[in-house]
């Protein structure tokens, strides 16, 4: 076994070689009905409990193999629920701040019902705002929009599907360790939060509570203030709740992260424990293990110095599109700024909100910026190959698209693309799959590949690209590596 990889042979041959050996038939046929016994057992477990992980990374344990079938309904999750059932902190005989007298803070004004991206910046937030309050973040299972999902409702299994958090992402909000000089309490699951939190103990704090106070302060008024009510609240068990009366009724809300109110919390947030120590996921990393063959360069020897490691020599560029055209058109009707982390001052690219009255002239501003054309595309990777060369002398030959589009578009930029210099030319819809498990975090894995581009095109009014920017700017990556259109 390799560790952090799913199973593999180590080469194509190895069972021939093995049947040419010259051994004896009884042994051969004994070891083979081993062999089927130990698969066999192995394949109905699936990864079990705490073998979930064998390396232990950022507190919580790397992942072990696994052989699973792709089916046509959503997994179950059972052995990583049972695995999250048994984190050590879900006991109640572990002294303050865990345990039976510990401190916890459960935001059920989360996100849910919308696209992962939407919801992952929010549970980094919400997990930092715990820390810094002294509390346990209560992790919570992510819930689609039940339209996007891969799968056929059925009647056979629950709809929508629940995805468990500590499949989307590794670290301490999905109750990993934090540092070792950190008294923080580890955050622990929302079952276990019914446990040690049954609701006759529980403080329920509207949103409104405090947005009403805060109003349209910058960001980090706004988080100091929540700081500030969950510390000095006496109770143990703290669940924040929505309001019937608010729109966006979220602790750090719409309205923040389309609004450069947020970037004043940008210093704080990317330097916590929250963004140093999350990490992707085992799952997650067996989903871009099992296809970073298909980034390996196949064009010419390069002109320039190249790296071994594909990443290194990949540009990813999001295309959101399809559906896109009614959003990026509303961004312009309402002046909308780019979103989130896409906003920071000292990124390329930033976007200016045309002055003067909605029409036509403000849509092409838009459009060109948010849905942008064949030839925006290549002109973009023009330049953002020409200036990554320029800065860093480095090669990049390998392109990998980020997106919903198919059909005879994507097809003729692949072709352009190629004509363009670009020897290999990857999109969202190669990826294949080993399992159930890495289908449903499909996206997460197309998170992890742009993550780790040498350059990285984003769509600014994405929360998908503004995830990446985060990750990426907190791994170390340049700024001038992240574009936008």
């Amino acid at each position: 076994m390799v560790a952090g990889k799913w199973f593999y042979p180590a080469t194509t041959n190895a069972s021939y070689r093995f049947l040419t050996s010259g051994r004896r038939p009884v042994t051969l046929i004994i070891t083979l009905i081993l062999a089927g016994v130990l698969w066999l057992t192995h394949t109905r477990n699936v990864v079990s409990g705490r073998s979930y992980y064998d390396l232990v990374v950022n507190g919580v344990l790397s992942p072990t193999s696994t052989s699973v079938a792709i089916t046509d309904h959503p997994p179950n999750y059972d052995w990583l629920r049972q695995w999250e059932r048994e984190l050590p902190q879900h006991n109640l005989s572990l002294p303050a701040p865990e345990g039976k007298t510990g401190r916890y803070v459960k935001f059920s004004s989360q996100t849910q019902m919308l696209g992962w991206n939407n919801v992952f910046g929010v549970v980094l937030m919400d997990a930092h705002l715990a820390h810094e309050s002294g509390r346990a973040y209560v992790f919570q299972d992510y819930i689609w929009e039940p339209a996007h999902y891969p799968w056929t409702k059925k009647d056979e299994y629950e709809w929508p599907p629940r995805t468990p958090l500590s499949a989307l992402l590794a670290g301490p909000a999905a109750g990993g360790l934090w540092e070792p000089d950190d008294g923080t309490p580890r955050s622990v699951s929302s079952e276990w939060f019914d446990v040690v939190c049954p609701r006759s103990e529980r403080r329920f704090i509207p949103t409104s509570e405090v947005k009403q106070r805060v109003g349209w302060s910058e960001g980090d008024v706004i988080f100091d203030k929540w700081v500030s009510v969950l510390r000095e609240a006496p109770e143990s068990c703290i669940e924040v709740t929505t309001s019937s009366d608010d729109s966006f009724p979220q602790v750090f809300d719409l309205w923040l992260w389309g609004n450069t109110r947020l970037l004043s919390m940008w210093e704080r947030f990317s330097s916590s424990a929250v963004s140093r120590l999350v990490a992707t996921s085992p799952i997650v990393k067996s989903g871009v293990d099992r296809n970073e063959y298909l980034f390996l360069p196949k064009g010419p020897r390069p002109l320039y110095p190249a790296s071994h490691n594909p990443y290194e020599r990949m540009l990813a560029m999001h295309l959101r599109r399809g559906d896109y055209e009614g959003a990026c058109k509303h961004f312009s009707l309402y002046s909308s700024t780019f979103y989130g982390w896409n906003q920071l001052e000292f990124l390329p690219d930033r976007f200016t909100v045309p002055p003067g009255e909605y029409g036509p002239e403000r849509d092409a501003v838009y459009m060109s910026r948010c849905l942008p054309t064949f030839e925006d595309v290549i002109k973009k990777v023009r330049l953002a190959r020409e200036e990554y060369l320029q800065g860093t002398g480095r090669t990049l030959d390998v392109m990998y698209l980020l997106t919903n589009e198919k059909g005879q578009w994507l097809e003729e930029l692949r072709e352009a693309l190629r004509v363009e210099g670009w020897s290999t030319v990857r999109t969202s819809r190669d990826l294949t799959w080993d399992s159930a498990e890495q289908k449903d975090l499909s996206m997460a894995v197309d998170m992890d590949i742009a993550r780790q581009a040498a350059v990285f095109v984003g769509n600014g009014w994405s929360s998908f690209s503004s995830n990446i920017v985060h990750r990426r700017l907190v791994d170390g990556k340049k700024p001038m590596s992240t574009r936008f259109f």
